[in-house]
């Protein structure tokens, strides 16, 4: 039974949560960094694109690969396996830019491999360890099963701080003389 029928029935009041639904559902794209799957809601994903020629930009953290021009847009492009300190993998033929919206602002994050769009019942959702292999629990909304696979659901918005989200912006805002790598 779906949460506005709940709603229109009377159950519960308009608006209110509703614990464990079984058929509440968020939509997701899965995707591989250092060997764990990952995941971030699919409303924040703009596109995916290919591994492209990224322009480095100066006086940026280091997680901050650079800038592409996508489309006449410019992105900042963030190398993901740097911002959660994971070791550093050559990219391959299924390295990818997974383009997100992050705090009014678009970003690219490169990983490793995407997998798939899926749903996961909002009820598979579990809060994270205190303690996770890999990256930082701050950083993770909840650990989810599906089938056989853990799925690290991502919180975009707590794996960057306010300062590097500034970041991020001015990489956004270039030198207008800037040649773009080709």
């Amino acid at each position: 039974m779906s949460v506005q029928r709940i709603e229109a029935i009377g159950a519960v009041p308009r608006g209110a949560k509703v614990a464990n639904a079984p058929d509440e559902t968020i939509q997701l794209i899965t995707f591989d960094l250092d060997g764990e799957e990952y995941a971030v809601e699919i409303l924040k994903v703009k596109e995916i694109v290919m591994m492209t020629k990224i322009t480095r930009m100066p006086d940026c953290p280091d997680f901050i690969q650079g800038v592409v021009n996508l489309r006449g847009a410019v992105i900042p492009i963030i190398d993901m396996r740097k911002r959660f300190h994971l070791p550093k993998l050559d990219t391959t033929d299924a390295t990818r830019i997974i383009i997100v919206d992050l705090a009014r602002e678009t970003i690219g994050m490169i990983v490793d491999r995407v997998n798939k769009v899926t749903k996961l019942p909002k009820n598979a959702l579990n809060p994270p360890p205190p303690i996770f292999s890999g990256i930082s629990s701050e950083y993770i909304s909840g650990i989810g099963n599906l089938e056989d696979r853990m799925l690290i659901l991502l919180d975009l918005e707590k794996a960057f701080d306010a300062k590097e989200i500034d970041a991020i912006r001015t990489a956004a805002e270039p030198d207008p003389t800037m040649e773009w790598a080709a």
